[in-house]
């Protein structure tokens, strides 16, 4: 049986996520996988930084922390680094380019493998970038016609948008955008800073300091803590 998912607004690895993370990883192996992937652009300092803050939270969880420094597709396709994804008991994709998480990941044996332990219990987080990139598609939020690519297609009926409270102030028009129409079936949701949507597939609890929200025709819906939503599946084809 698959483990839980959580899609997060911001605060990967910070004391106000500490109780989401914690729950995440109870009652599974204490063994925390760290991917600063989507940081891999950014040079070795700011690696070195989710390097840092991802052992001090698993130091505080009291559990072992594997950080898994993958900036390329060759390092995704290394059955050495692929191997220390096993018997883990929570995975997370922290923040940094979207795009770039998922160019680097998107079908190879490091994703793969991910999926596998996830689907084999493992708790599977994603921050910012991380949880942008779980959908089939990542639009590029600086491109003003929503210019995006392929996701890593886990959840091909949702698109989040990160960092939402803050998102309005960055991008004035951010809700009139393009690529906010989601074609038919994908249902588009923004997570605050220090928030996040935790469950399965399909229905997911609001948890955290602030709000979800459900968006769409220039609208939007707010989703206070502890309030729980379906996103549906896609039928089969």
């Amino acid at each position: 049986m698959s483990g839980p998912l959580a899609l997060v607004g911001s605060g990967e690895y910070t004391p106000s996520m500490l109780e989401v993370e914690r729950a995440l990883i109870a009652g599974r192996p204490p063994r925390y996988v760290q991917l600063p992937t989507a940081a891999g652009a950014e040079g070795p300092d700011r690696l070195s930084y989710w390097i840092d803050l991802g052992r001090a939270q698993a130091d505080r969880l009291g559990v072992e922390a594997v950080p898994l420094v993958v900036t390329d597709r060759d390092q995704a396709e290394d059955p050495q680094i692929v191997a220390e994804v096993e018997g883990a008991g929570l995975i997370y994709l922290s923040g940094g380019s979207p795009g770039l998480l998922a160019d680097t990941l998107r079908d190879t044996a490091l994703w793969r493998e991910i999926v596998k332990t996830w689907e084999g219990g493992a708790a599977l987080a994603g921050c910012s970038a991380g949880a942008m990139a779980m959908s089939d598609w990542v639009p590029d939020l600086r491109h003003p016609a929503g210019r995006g690519r392929r996701g890593l297609g886990l959840l091909p009926h949702m698109r989040v948008l990160p960092h939402f409270d803050k998102m309005l102030g960055w991008i004035p028009d951010l809700l009139t955008r393009p690529f906010l129409r989601a074609p038919d079936g994908v249902s588009l949701v923004g997570i605050d800073e220090e928030t996040a949507l935790v469950g399965g597939l399909e229905t997911f609890t609001v948890e955290g300091r602030r709000s979800a929200w459900l968006l769409g025709d220039g609208r939007r819906q707010e989703l206070k803590p502890g309030t729980s939503v379906r996103f549906p599946l896609p039928e089969a084809s």
